[in-house]
């Protein structure tokens, strides 16, 4: 069940952050020139509106339907969520990320019903027609039928947000907001849910606190720092770079596995992560676009100027109280092992109990040939995969090994000419079925991973 929850969430946030440059650009425009920005400039303001409601759209059903249908559904995604844009005067985030791979689907079949049926010579006409022909149609019905479900559907869980402001529960939704993170599911509450729901509200008012929900660093930043301070072996040891990448890198997997370590510390991350919301609440502090990744400085460069008092002390206050509560959870409920020794253990109890047979060793699972592509998978393919990679780089360099490449991924799209994968101990399965004759290096630290050491070691070996 869960792997099936963070398909469908990598699905969605897939359609969002190959595009989170462009949500930067607008960020960064609305933050600069609008009335309340920081260099108020009314031509260029008149960029902010056209961005929200057309571009990043179009974006994301393009994204969302080349996903599914390659070229041909990108194109007919693009045409098709013109329907719910004109149709509706608030930002179509959410009817994009429908219209985008159900339209592409519809010519993916349409496409294996013509298959071998199209006479010698009328290929490109059928092509460009059918195209043509079934967007004008999608796009149509998208414009009757998406759009009031759309806006049904959007109204339902503004409604449901406005009770929680209303009636001060906002902080609660990081009861379900801290668990979901650990579980690598970040990526799809952030894109998937807030961003859409913040940029929304921000067209309204100028700011939104959806954009600071998952983003916030501090409960993290607080998980960490007990760390450096109660951890034993190699979580304390490698907990201060952890901090680093964390906190100004925004790269929020990497405190993942300590909580796994230790699931008690979920009570301090929720604890953390409901005062920071209280507190921006309190402050009345908003961010104008998605911050993306969660480092303090995006959040500095998407906050309006007057907000920057709040900010900096929501996230401090989060921090603290994360950290408050997770000291004596260390203390009194850590365990005398190492990050890596915990995290094998839990695997193999997990395995265990479902009848399963142990699980390979870290290393190459396989004695093959040579190793020339290599591919560091994550959820969204850009954070601690990135990190990952650039680390083992640097160790394959030193090792004076030549000839292989080093690749960061989605994890649910690791291209099928990569030879060998490696990913976070939670993510092996879906590793597994995006690209299943790699072999696969789990680890449980994509900054200091033991494996690595190992894996070089066994590079050398298959390729000197």
């Amino acid at each position: 069940m869960k792997e099936k929850v963070q398909t469908f969430g990598r699905f969605l946030s897939g359609m969002v952050m190959p595009n989170i440059g462009a949500f930067i650009a607008w960020g960064f425009i609305a933050a600069l020139f609008i009335e309340k920005g920081w260099l108020p400039n009314a031509a260029i303001a008149r960029l902010v509106d056209p961005m929200s409601h057309m571009l990043l759209p179009i974006l994301i059903a393009y994204t969302g339907g080349k996903v599914v249908g390659g070229d041909r559904g990108a194109l007919i995604g693009g045409i098709t969520v013109m329907g719910v844009i004109v149709a509706s005067e608030a930002p179509m985030f959410l009817g994009a990320m429908i219209v985008g791979p159900l339209s592409a689907w519809v010519i993916k079949k349409f496409d294996k019903a013509m298959e071998g049926h199209i006479p010698p010579g009328f290929e490109m006409l059928i092509n460009n027609f059918s195209v043509g022909i079934i967007g004008m149609i999608l796009a149509i019905l998208a414009m009757l039928g998406i759009t009031p479900l759309v806006n049904g559907l959007t109204g339902m869980m503004s409604a449901g947000v406005g009770a929680l402001v209303e009636h001060n529960l906002l902080p609660l939704t990081s009861i379900f907001i801290e668990p979901a993170k650990v579980l690598f599911l970040n990526n799809a509450l952030n894109q998937g849910i807030f961003s859409p729901l913040g940029i929304q509200q921000a067209q309204e008012a100028g700011k939104s606190i959806f954009f600071l929900l998952e983003a916030n660093p501090g409960p993290g930043l607080g998980i960490l720092l007990a760390y450096c301070l109660a951890g034993k072996g190699s979580a304390k040891s490698s907990a201060p770079g952890a901090v680093i990448i964390h906190f100004f890198g925004g790269i929020h997997e990497i405190y993942f596995p300590y909580i796994l370590m230790n699931p008690f510390l979920l009570l301090a991350v929720i604890a953390g992560g409901a005062t920071g919301v209280l507190s921006f609440s309190l402050f009345d502090v908003g961010l104008v676009s998605t911050a993306s990744p969660g480092s303090i400085i995006a959040l500095t460069m998407m906050a309006e100027r007057h907000c920057y008092i709040g900010l900096f002390a929501g996230v401090l206050i989060s921090a603290a109280v994360s950290f408050a509560v997770a000291m004596p959870l260390l203390k009194f409920l850590g365990k005398d092992t190492s990050l890596e020794e915990a995290q094998a253990k839990k695997d193999a109890m997990k395995r265990q109990s479902k009848g399963m047979a142990p699980a390979p060793a870290a290393a190459s699972a396989q004695a093959g040939g040579k190793i020339r592509k290599i591919a560091f998978a994550c959820d969204a393919g850009m954070g601690s995969s990135a990190m990952g990679a650039t680390v083992l780089k640097k160790k394959i360099t030193a090792a004076g090994i030549e000839g292989i490449e080093v690749i960061h991924t989605p994890v649910s799209s690791i291209p099928a000419d990569v030879q060998l994968v490696v990913t976070h101990q939670e993510l092996g399965e879906r590793a597994a079925h995006s690209n299943p004759n790699a072999e696969l290096v789990l680890i449980t630290n994509f900054l200091a991973a033991p494996e690595y050491e190992t894996l070089v070691e066994d590079l050398k070996k298959r390729n000197l």
